[in-house]
């Protein structure tokens, strides 16, 4: 159940790389954290020179104007091997198939619980079904 954000320079990306953006997040998503190939809600930010801001060497790697910011918000639990993994993965999947240089993808992980989440009509689907596995 991931809502990813993807933030980026204005007129950096084309649509149909943005599509492969997509597709390699959910890739990933689904190789490393099992997640079903049709929870898929994401959303693509384009934003002006002047709203995107970064350090162009924090940490000893270069970035470039065609840094990506990708936040995924997600069910707490997921290991830090399965975490590195995913990182690993969708630094390649993008390297090869966008030819994104893998030091312009940023990620963040943002870890809650299913009482965090309604996907409509009010109400929280993933409590109610994890209550419902317990009993």
């Amino acid at each position: 159940m991931p809502f990813i954000r993807v933030s980026y320079l204005q007129e950096r990306y084309q649509p149909q790389q943005l599509e492969q953006v997509s597709q390699a997040i959910m890739r990933s998503l689904v190789q490393h954290f099992k997640v079903p190939a049709d929870d898929y809600f994401q959303v693509f930010h384009a934003h002006q020179a002047s709203e995107f801001f970064y350090s162009k060497n924090y940490l000893d790697i270069e970035r470039s104007d065609s840094l990506l910011y990708i936040q995924i918000t997600l069910k707490s639990g997921r290991t830090a091997e399965q975490k590195t993994g995913f990182y690993a993965m969708l630094a390649e999947e993008l390297s090869t198939t966008v030819k994104i240089r893998k030091e312009d993808v940023f990620v963040v992980l943002v870890d809650n619980e299913y009482a965090d989440w309604s996907f409509g009509n009010g109400m929280a689907q993933m409590l109610q079904r994890a209550i419902g596995e317990e009993s």
